[in-house]
């Protein structure tokens, strides 16, 4: 099937594409679609892209940590399941993948309300809007999204209909490295895949944990790069999910996935 085929590229290193892309601030293009920093939630999407996605993604709740949450997804029965990647027309869509670490990450703040409740949370890589979604159903304050791919954003207003939710703010630029936002708690999945942007995470969440006292929470099923980079020593464990059979055999085997707490020690020095 050509889009397996895709996603274990994607797993081996094809991922390399959408680093370089956070690393120099800038989005996967899309061809169809004019670049904006910000998503309004009242903004009317595109229609042409709405009937793509509409058509060639599956609305499921099942495989999946959280049942509770349905998403627009590529799975075996759509179309571009058995199509050539490159006939996708909008970049590759990661968005459409509800990767483990952001399924142990949205889990947990359904099963533990109190993390997010009354709070400002900030969704570092989004995706599908799965984490964001579940802070918002378990009472966060402010919400905020953030990808950069803009088909992410239009895909994240779709799941939100899905959801009977009000669409929360999305934006679409790179934010690593920018001033620290005053947010109560960043979370993030399955973002260590290259050593370039994870040294790139690692000084600006500290950054982050030092000027604002924010909490981090990161959400990973203990990939190499992740377990090998030196923020790993700066862990603490929160807790760990046994992954479905679904997610296991799209995901080459792992068997499990865990939300961490980012507690650097040094996190009172400069960065």
């Amino acid at each position: 099937m050509a889009f397996r085929s895709w996603k274990r590229l994607l797993l081996l290193g094809r991922q390399n594409t959408f680093a370089k892309a956070w690393r120099s601030r800038r989005g996967v293009p899309s061809l169809h679609w004019k670049r904006c920093c910000h998503w309004n939630a009242g903004k009317p999407l595109d229609p042409e892209v709405r009937a793509f996605l509409e058509e060639n993604t599956e609305v499921t709740s099942s495989g999946h940590l959280t049942p509770e949450i349905r998403l627009r997804l590529l799975t075996p029965r759509c179309k571009f399941w058995k199509e050539k990647p490159d006939l996708w027309p909008y970049g590759d869509p990661f968005w459409a993948i509800y990767w483990p670490g952001g399924q142990a990450l949205s889990r947990y703040i359904l099963d533990n309300p109190r993390v997010v409740k009354g709070r400002s949370v900030l969704d570092l890589g989004s995706g599908c809007g799965a984490t964001a979604i579940a802070a918002v159903m378990s009472g966060a304050s402010q919400v905020l999204a953030n990808d950069i791919d803009p088909i992410a954003g239009m895909a994240m207003i779709l799941n939100c209909e899905l959801n009977h939710l009000n669409p929360f703010p999305i934006t679409i630029k790179n934010i690593i490295n920018s001033e620290a936002g005053n947010w109560d708690l960043i979370v993030l999945g399955d973002m260590f895949y290259d050593e370039q942007l994870a040294d790139g995470l690692h000084h600006w969440l500290k950054k982050c944990i030092r000027i604002q006292q924010t909490e981090v929470l990161i959400g990973d099923p203990g990939r190499h790069q992740f377990l090998s980079h030196s923020i790993h020593s700066q862990l603490h464990k929160v807790v760990e999910y046994s992954l479905p059979e679904y997610t296991r055999q799209e995901n080459n085997g792992l068997t499990t996935s865990i939300v961490w707490s980012y507690q650097p020690s040094n996190s009172l020095e400069n960065c």
